[in-house]
């Protein structure tokens, strides 16, 4: 795919509407993305070329990486979430995959290498002209709707993973013997009390 044509197609995209998702996509995306990551073998991707592929396992993890709290985006499978998603919504596929082109490109014009062979500080200069909405320039336009809509599509990916419910530390739908209230440092963290 062409430079121009990258742009092209994420200038005439309706972004705001391709990343519109349904809790009942986000839900099998997150189910079969847990069964590619159980069964032990590598997930062939359907949506994506080899070099895509590669290309969002690097930048979700750049995204979301591993810490000492949690594991990568890649740990939680959220490149398999995102190809299914491409596959349940095809309105994705232009977005994502001219915005996989657009980095590509926006590299080699600046690095003479694609996303994948630049090096971390060449990958962290063209990300961070692209992360702040506010702080981009208006050249820049397409690439910040892409890396947006693909940070918010990652962020789905892992907090509906296993994972991510894991790294929110949620604790919800379990057995409480005795409520015993808000802790009192929380209550007072908020401001307020029980009315006695």
């Amino acid at each position: 795919m062409k430079r121009r044509d990258a742009v092209h197609l994420l200038a005439v995209a309706p972004l705001a509407a391709a990343f519109r998702w349904t809790p009942e996509s986000v839900r099998d995306a997150s189910t079969l993305a847990r069964q590619a990551l159980t069964r032990g073998t590598p997930y062939e991707p359907k949506n994506f070329t080899p070099r895509e592929w590669e290309t969002v396992r690097l930048l979700v993890d750049l995204i979301i990486p591993k810490d000492e709290r949690s594991g990568s985006a890649t740990d939680a499978g959220v490149p398999e979430f995102m190809d299914f998603m491409l596959g349940d919504d095809p309105d994705l596929q232009t977005p994502i995959r001219g915005g996989l082109a657009w980095l590509d490109h926006e590299c080699d014009d600046r690095f003479g290498k694609t996303f994948l062979t630049c090096t971390d500080a060449d990958r962290t200069a063209l990300l961070n002209d692209i992360a702040w909405p506010k702080k981009a320039k208006p050249e820049y336009a397409a690439g910040v709707a892409f890396f947006n809509s693909f940070r918010d599509l990652t962020a789905s990916g892992f907090y509906s993973s296993k994972l991510g419910v894991q790294d929110l530390r949620y604790i919800g739908n379990t057995f409480v013997a005795e409520w015993k209230g808000c802790p009192p440092e929380a209550l007072a963290k908020l401001g307020v009390t029980y009315a006695g």
